[in-house]
């Protein structure tokens, strides 16, 4: 940092509590979320910082102005935010931001209208943001990381005061998403159902008056959680409205999406396009998809061994795990109709010995007792219509429809 006087120290301070005045003054939301924004790293606040850590008694500055004092709660914390930010100490930093947020509520509450929503996203999405980086400066120093919980207690809170009736409940989805990240954070994402609840059922919320981006997220994060509970035709429909509606120049959040709404579509019955995977980079779903058109049990499991710790880390290998059905039932049906071409008349009577012998090719060892246990799965689960002759091991396909749609959709040939 360059040398900077007491003087010039005194100027920028006395400017920014200018500036601050000036935006609550004018119920200016838009100048005030950049006052706010502590890791955005504008020049203006580095300056500012700098000028925190040179002119120490900036409390007597805050006093002195009629207009700042009023707003001394925040504003002293907040300076000692961005003092501890500047110089590397996230912990002390949060602290120190927590407070100001918690002061700043207490304001928000008295204004009548919603011009301050502005600030109070940045609020929301800052104290997620420094919790983060101090839990990893905690568990750098030995110590149990603790302030995203807190975040997240805050961040309720904050849920609380928008929730109500009146133009502020807007900003009650931008709260949830927030709420959302920190819950996914932890590993505790029961903790989503209540807000959920609040969002859907509550008759003050109409989801269609909240902003797009808002949407979109809350649709992912809740698409996610359908996921997580293999609800897939309720995942298809929230992960389908939020790449509908997702911004296409944001190529980053339509490759999030896609990395949920392919396992789920590929567990309805519907396979991607190569080009769609190309496109996001999403390759490692290639040869899931080749697996189920191929009917190839092996190339399936090479598929999920090779890229298991991307699957893993996403939540979704066990969903992709159990599409290891579909591919039986691909295989069958390839079977089926081989021998449809060599001998209509019998093609619906299949020897459970003919699959053992394709698995064999595939170099999957299976008896014909672990076969059978296999098929009779596939008719529990209406993947396959049809019924055993036992003495004879044969497999009845039904002549109407022996290989039923997914959930009203059908598998892709």
């Amino acid at each position: 940092m360059a040398y900077l006087s007491m003087g010039e120290a005194h100027r920028r301070i006395t400017d920014y509590l200018s500036r601050f005045s000036d935006a609550v003054s004018t119920q200016d939301g838009a100048s005030l979320k950049h006052l706010l924004s502590l890791s955005s790293n504008s020049p203006a606040l580095l300056s500012l910082a700098d000028a925190l850590n040179v002119f120490q008694d900036f409390n007597r500055l805050i006093k002195q102005s009629d207009n700042d004092s009023q707003f001394g709660e925040i504003l002293v914390h907040l300076f000692r935010a961005f003092q501890s930010y500047r110089i590397g100490n996230f912990i002390d930093s949060y602290q120190a931001y927590e407070k100001s947020a918690n002061a700043f509520i207490q304001e928000f509450r008295n204004w009548d209208t919603a011009w301050a929503l502005p600030a109070l996203y940045v609020i929301a999405y800052e104290i997620r943001v420094l919790a983060e980086r101090a839990d990893k400066e905690l568990a750098s120093n030995g110590k149990s990381p603790e302030k995203l919980k807190g975040a997240g207690s805050f961040l309720m809170k904050v849920f609380g005061v928008l929730a109500g009736k009146g133009p502020k409940r807007v900003g009650a989805l931008y709260v949830t998403c927030q709420l959302f990240k920190v819950y996914f954070k932890l590993g505790t994402v029961h903790l989503c159902r209540s807000v959920i609840r609040s969002i859907e059922t509550a008759r003050i919320f109409d989801f269609e008056e909240f902003p797009k981006r808002d949407k979109v997220t809350y649709m992912y994060y809740t698409g996610r959680l359908e996921v997580f509970n293999e609800n897939f035709p309720a995942a298809d429909q929230k992960l389908s409205y939020a790449l509908k509606h997702c911004n296409p120049q944001r190529e980053v959040n339509i490759r999030m999406i896609l990395k949920y709404l392919i396992p789920v579509k590929l567990s309805l019955g519907i396979l991607p396009n190569d080009w769609l995977l190309e496109k996001y980079n999403l390759v490692e779903y290639r040869n899931v998809v080749q697996a189920l058109k191929r009917g190839d049990l092996r190339l399936l499991r090479c598929a999920l061994e090779e890229h298991e710790d991307r699957f893993l880390r996403s939540g979704v290998y066990l969903v992709l795990e159990k599409l290891e059905l579909q591919v039986y039932q691909r295989l069958i049906k390839k079977i089926y109709f081989i021998q449809k071409q060599k001998d209509p008349v019998k093609a619906h009577q299949l020897k459970l010995e003919v699959i053992v012998k394709a698995l064999k090719w595939l170099e999957i060892a299976m008896d014909v007792d672990e076969v059978e246990c296999i098929v009779a799965i596939l008719i529990y689960k209406n993947l396959v219509k049809g019924y055993f002759a036992h003495k004879s091991k044969v497999v009845v396909l039904s002549k109407q429809d022996p290989f039923p749609k997914l959930n009203g959709k059908p598998v892709n040939s």
